[in-house]
């Protein structure tokens, strides 16, 4: 079973099992409260699909692009029980899931079906006027990432690549499936990837830094 936790725009934790089915998944759209409600997720999540923590072999954490804050809580939950269950954490890009959620027919909305070779772009609200763009290309039905997460202003009228129009005029992600991003997880892990630990991707620096050093008083 594979645990999925993500924070990059609402609060979402989902369980995953062994074939990709999911077993029960817990959302919050509250794009601050992160910390409030993710215990009480990881709670009914765990309750609906009938899982005792002792049967997840896999945290997957969604690593971003999304809010220093909002962010570092679902990883540092991540972190935390895998921690406590001695199991590995497998990094994803919430765009990744974005993007699979998209193609995948077990989560796809209707019409969105996949077409090979065609590009995808993930955007999401970056806040500061800002939106978090990522671009895909579908390969034999998986979106393939083309384009890393980066910034664009939303009153941007430069077309982005590929898509012949800004990114403020497409649609826009507002939710991430951490159901999707475990079931990416799963299928990383069976592929035989490290469980590498992987930044997050805040796509920019925080507000608050370390001070250079004590200021000089003049006498």
């Amino acid at each position: 079973m594979i645990l999925g936790i993500d924070t990059s725009i609402g609060t979402a934790v989902a369980i995953v099992d062994p074939a990709g089915r999911v077993r029960a998944e817990a959302v919050s759209s509250d794009p601050r409260g992160h910390a409030e409600v993710i215990g009480d997720l990881l709670v009914r999540v765990f309750g609906e699909a009938g899982v005792e923590p002792a049967e997840i072999t896999a945290v997957a954490a969604g690593m971003g692009p999304g809010p220093f804050t909002g962010l570092r809580v679902g990883i540092a939950a991540a972190r935390a029980f895998a921690l406590g269950r001695g199991i590995p954490v497998v990094p994803v890009a919430s765009h990744d899931a974005a993007a699979r959620a998209h193609v995948d027919p077990a989560f796809a909305t209707a019409g969105a079906a996949p077409v090979e070779g065609e590009p995808i772009a993930i955007v999401t609200d970056a806040r500061r006027r800002e939106l978090a763009v990522s671009v895909y290309r579908v390969e034999n039905g998986i979106p393939v990432r083309i384009v890393d997460p980066h910034l664009v202003t939303r009153a941007s009228t430069e077309p982005l690549d590929l898509f012949g129009t800004p990114a403020a005029e497409l649609p826009e992600t507002t939710a991430i499936s951490a159901a999707a991003l475990a079931r990416v997880a799963g299928e990383r892990l069976a592929a035989g990837a490290d469980a590498a630990d992987v930044e997050p991707l805040y796509l920019r620096a925080p507000d608050v830094t370390v001070p250079a050093g004590p200021k000089k008083v003049g006498t």
